[in-house]
């Protein structure tokens, strides 16, 4: 069975319980069975203990924050570096008018090979279909790893509308080109085999991540990223990065628009480039992070690596607000590096 009949199979049950349980969903939150607990190390039994307490059967917050505009991508769900957890108390903690789902929101890929889907990623798509259910205008537009999904442009499918790529307006009138940005990648274009290879070695370093924060967190410290400090630390990586970023640029600025909100490359990221503001919402097997405009129409990354109580009694969470606009003096290419050409 492919993961887009699975998806389809549950598709259903999802709509199906938030039709038919709103006052559940509206109260205090019983989504992780009990058939979840299995047999761990003492203080990870506590810290499962203590999520189930404080996030999923706590009464939902009072006031949330509430954004004109919410970009998020590349949650992953359907793997096991899915950080599912952080970002249902994110979502939890924070509305939105409009809500996009910039790509890579279940990883087919993944799901293809092997089967993973456990309550706290039910309970992140619960959130979703909530939110939308009370109003938020919800997008989804896909990326390589749910590529499937692209072959249902133009519908809507539980109240989300899935479209091959968005364009959006902010309050103070400025376009953006909403894409998750695998069409830039060369080696998802060109060498699928090559890309499926590097999941798959990805997939290793998330799980290094995974048993690092369980160690983390039984020490009671935050969510820390071991494959994100080592991608940033390795030349050809960053090289990437930077082409990745200057090439998405390009193509916002032929299609004459302000500035461009992508996903894919899991590094959040706002900067003028050539004149154009690009922006990366980051994602959540690695950096944590949502990109998000206030009525105003200012741009925000919020990086959520402490659950909500933590923050109460440690720290906010960290907002990067958007840099100054340039001047047309100063809008010029950053380098002479040559441009990487995905097309």
């Amino acid at each position: 069975m492919t993961y887009i009949d699975a998806f389809t199979n549950l598709a259903p049950n999802f709509l199906n319980r938030s039709n038919n349980q709103t006052d559940k969903l509206d109260g205090p939150d019983n989504t992780v069975a009990q058939s979840e607990k299995r047999k761990r190390p003492r203080g990870q039994r506590g810290q499962k203990a203590l999520l189930q307490d404080r996030l999923y059967n706590a009464p939902r917050p009072s006031n949330p924050k509430h954004h004109r505009t919410m970009f998020i991508s590349d949650l992953h769900l359907g793997t096991p570096g899915c950080k599912a957890d952080l970002l249902y108390d994110f979502l939890r903690h924070n509305d939105a008018d409009t809500i996009y789902l910039v790509g890579d929101i279940v990883d087919g890929w993944r799901i293809k090979r092997s089967w993973y889907w456990n309550d706290s990623h039910n309970a992140v798509v619960q959130e979703i279909l909530r939110k939308a259910r009370k109003g938020s205008k919800v997008i989804y537009v896909p990326g390589n790893h749910d590529e499937a999904l692209r072959d249902y442009t133009g519908l809507n499918v539980s109240g989300i509308d899935v479209q091959g790529e968005a364009m959006h307006k902010t309050v103070d009138g400025r376009e953006f080109l909403i894409i998750h940005g695998d069409q830039f990648d060369g080696v998802v274009r060109y060498a699928v085999w090559l890309a499926h290879l590097g999941d798959r070695a990805y997939a290793i370093a998330l799980a290094a991540n995974n048993w690092l924060h369980d160690i983390r967190r039984i020490f009671g410290l935050p969510y820390w990223s071991l494959s994100a400090y080592l991608k940033h630390k390795v030349k050809n990586a960053v090289e990437y990065i930077s082409r990745f970023e200057t090439a998405v640029a390009r193509e916002a600025k032929e299609r004459g628009v302000y500035g461009v909100i992508c996903g894919h490359i899991h590094h959040a990221e706002m900067r003028h480039i050539d004149g154009i503001l690009y922006c990366n919402d980051g994602d959540w097997v690695e950096s944590c992070s949502a990109l998000t405009e206030d009525k105003k129409g200012n741009l925000e990354i919020i990086t959520w690596r402490h659950f909500s109580w933590e923050q109460e009694e440690i720290n906010q969470p960290t907002v990067t607000k958007e840099p100054a606009a340039l001047t047309e003096a100063e809008c010029v290419p950053q380098s002479k590096t040559p441009v990487w050409n995905a097309a």
